[in-house]
């Protein structure tokens, strides 16, 4: 007897697929799209073993550590914060079928702008599996079809994710598609599916966002590394200042929005320097420091930081202190070495505080706060699709508006031109 052998699905194929799963998507009801997304949540919640044991798989193989083992892991707790983030997303207002502008002209033409979809969303990125739930709610709730490539360390957390999300009933084929991920062969074709996708997403390590905006054929959305900043003003109150730093930096040193380097006014430093180094250090961070900052901390543990280290993102218990004359030379120093994520202020000066969120040109800027809240969930999206540093077609945390486009519907009673 014969054994009939299938060949696996192309990358074509799935695209494919996703134009075509696109089309219906784009007629669902709200009502639709929210029961799909209710039910998603409830299976992912029963689906919680298998999914952690797909996860422990990938982690053991995976040979990652610290920040990047982090991003990789999944526990109980992380899998219920991601069903409850998709009851979230479907919560939320429905941008599809918006009215932007409406008008009519003096020949009697009815013109409306509105929201649609984007069409066939590809997103890549690296390590965390909660982006595979987070992005394809995103592209279900906007009508969009998603197509998914995850890095290989993650392929059997993503892959069980996936198989759980398309097997909810009323799912189109096609909605939701995950690409191979054991080699570079399928973000080559990914991004150069130009006609089959509408629109891509790299989400991860410069080195892939720069790749992707380098070589695609579809049009990029870019989401920016986090060389975040914190500004310690002259007027600033100590006591807050401390918990802003120790948060925007400990709280989860792996995320891009964790802050990076810590700038402190020269009138206050001869104080706030060795303070906050001493309560970094306790805090289990390693500190650098321009020659000022060091002089003032002396007899503390801070290495010399290195102009590289101006520019670099972390990712981990790692910050980078330097002194500076003023509001002016902070902005200057930040616009020239960031990578315009999110940058902040402590400051109990009103006119500072309004100079320094005008002038230094980030994607997020906070007067008296914490960097740690440049998320998608925490500006109340229920969920992102990254974080973007770009000026079009978004910036800043992107999510349910930021996936559509617009067109025009023109109602005429016989008008001819």
């Amino acid at each position: 007897m014969s054994t009939t052998i299938t060949s696996p699905i192309t990358t074509k194929e799935k695209l494919l697929r996703a134009r075509d799963a696109s089309a219906k998507l784009a007629l669902f009801s709200t009502d639709e799209k929210n029961a799909l997304l209710l039910a998603i949540a409830d299976a992912i919640e029963a689906g919680s073993d298998s999914i952690l044991t797909a996860n422990r798989e990938d982690v053991k193989t995976s040979g990652l550590e610290g920040a990047m083992r982090d991003r990789l892991l999944l526990t109980p707790e992380r899998i219920k914060d991601m069903a409850q983030g998709v009851r979230d997303v479907a919560a939320l207002a429905d941008p599809i079928g918006e009215t932007l502008a409406e008008w009519t002209r003096p020949n009697g033409l009815r013109i409306r702008k509105l929201r649609v979809p984007l069409g066939v969303v590809g997103i890549i990125y690296e390590s965390r599996p909660n982006v595979t739930v987070d992005t394809a709610v995103l592209a279900l709730k906007t009508g969009n079809a998603i197509v998914l490539r995850g890095g290989k360390e993650a392929a059997q957390s993503n892959q069980q994710l996936v198989e759980i999300l398309s097997a909810v009933p009323g799912v189109p084929e096609g909605a939701i598609e995950l690409l191979d991920s054991s080699t570079r062969q399928s973000v080559q074709e990914l991004i150069k599916a130009r006609g089959l996708v509408d629109v891509i997403i790299p989400r991860g390590g410069a080195g892939l966002i720069t790749f992707v905006t380098e070589n695609s054929a579809v049009p990029v959305i870019e989401t920016g590394a986090g060389n975040c900043h914190i500004f310690v003003d002259e007027s600033a109150d100590f006591d807050m200042a401390d918990r802003i730093v120790i948060n925007a930096k400990t709280q989860r040193p792996s995320v891009c929005n964790a802050a990076e380097k810590l700038l402190v006014h020269q009138r206050v430093a001869n104080d706030y320097v060795p303070r906050i180094v001493r309560k970094l250090i306790e805090a289990g961070v390693e500190v650098r420091g321009d020659g000022k900052s060091r002089s003032l901390a002396a007899g503390l543990l801070i290495g010399p930081a290195t102009e590289q280290d101006w520019y670099e993102e972390y990712l981990r218990l790692c910050m980078a202190v330097r002194v500076v004359a003023n509001v002016d030379e902070a902005i200057s120093h930040i616009n020239h070495y960031s990578t315009k994520h999110s940058d902040s202020i402590v400051t109990r000066d009103e006119a500072n505080a309004r100079k320094f969120l005008r002038g230094v040109d980030s994607a997020a800027v906070y007067w008296n706060a914490s960097t740690r809240f440049t998320d998608g969930a925490e500006f109340g999206f229920g969920a992102e699709m990254g974080i973007s540093t770009q000026k079009l077609h978004c910036r800043g945390p992107f999510a349910l508006a930021e996936l559509t486009s617009s067109k025009y519907e023109i109602v005429g009673t016989g008008q001819v031109r």
